[in-house]
């Protein structure tokens, strides 16, 4: 007999696992990140819960792809992009999609910095998390356990255990901000013998983030999404992340526009605001142009160069030099 494993037996489960994988990385090929023409090999697929998925919901249905969204994750996995062996520095990014904690928006400058950091010597790390079919904590489970297992296994994966960092935009610019303020959080263990394993990201970059749950600057979706329409005050104070920051967030790289109606601006200054209070590095970056979602988008003045200004950044702080 099969043994169970989150609800369903072991045999059923790795259908539903192939599945799911198959589904994303037929999105990855699509977009082009297959292809990023730095890298040495193949992307190779990292499950982050090999030994089942946490507090599953094998009857919430299967995910799907709309207009390259991935919506109704259920089985979250980890896309790595190594840089090929000539010019890697042994430093890793885990890229975290937005997309309002409801979908994950990966998009086409998902595989521009992808070929970016290729490029760079750094391996990518695309990661799939679920969403708000779950709420809070999954996808903060999630990122913190692609972490300890990119850790766990750095000199396999071929990077530094010390050089992890987590870059995103959005909503998942508030999930990487979860990373680097609550990775010691209590209501993201699970009991496994990866718990043990540090949990917290060595740099962050965080694009346009959602920083607070709090009127008047929340961006009111990935609040719903995360944690409800009626959330306690005590859990809007929790994922507020301008409150979380300590001396032990890593250093940050942000940036920001003027013209981002979606999530102000407001975000980002709370968030350097209580960086600088707690002696953490931080550099930040305000612009004038630029609409939500600009991502690497070309035209826009001095807001298209900011994927230089975080190479200079990364520079600055020995993350690209070439590991010993």
């Amino acid at each position: 007999m099969a043994t169970s494993v989150a609800g369903r037996s072991l045999g059923t489960r790795r259908v539903w696992v192939r599945r799911s994988i198959g589904l994303f990385g037929c999105l990855l090929v699509v977009l082009g990140l297959t292809v990023a023409s730095a890298a040495a090999d193949e992307p190779k697929v990292v499950p982050p819960w090999p030994e089942g998925v946490p507090n599953a919901q094998p009857e919430s249905g299967d995910e799907r792809i709309e207009d390259g969204r991935v919506y109704n994750v259920q089985v979250p996995i980890l896309t790595m992009f190594r840089a090929a062996a000539d010019t890697a520095v042994g430093t890793a990014v885990i890229i975290c999609p937005g997309g309002s904690y409801g979908r994950l928006a990966v998009a086409k400058e998902g595989s521009e910095l992808v070929k970016r950091f290729s490029a760079l010597g750094v391996s990518a790390f695309v990661l799939k998390y679920r969403l708000v079919e779950y709420g809070h904590p999954a996808p903060l489970r999630d990122v913190l356990r692609a972490i300890r297992i990119i850790r766990s296994r750095a000199a396999e994966l071929g990077v530094r255990p010390d050089r992890i960092g987590v870059l995103e935009s959005s909503a998942g610019g508030h999930l990487a901000a979860c990373a680097g303020t609550l990775f010691d959080a209590q209501e993201e263990r699970t009991g496994a013998e990866l718990d043990a394993v540090s949990a917290r990201p060595d740099f962050l970059a965080l694009l346009y983030p959602v920083i607070t749950m709090t009127a008047p600057s929340t961006h009111a979706a990935s609040r719903r999404n995360l944690i409800g329409d009626t959330p306690s005050p005590a859990l809007v104070e929790r994922l507020s992340l301008e409150t979380q920051v300590s001396r032990a967030t890593p250093p940050t790289f942000l940036v920001h526009t003027a013209e981002d109606t979606s999530v102000p601006l407001e975000n980002s200054l709370l968030f350097f605001k209580t960086l600088r209070r707690a002696g953490v590095p931080a550099e930040m970056h305000l612009f004038e142009k630029g609409p939500h979602g600009f991502g690497t988008k070309p035209g826009l003045g001095p807001t298209s160069e900011w994927p230089k200004r975080l190479e200079e950044w990364m520079r600055s702080h020995g993350w690209l030099d070439p590991a010993r």
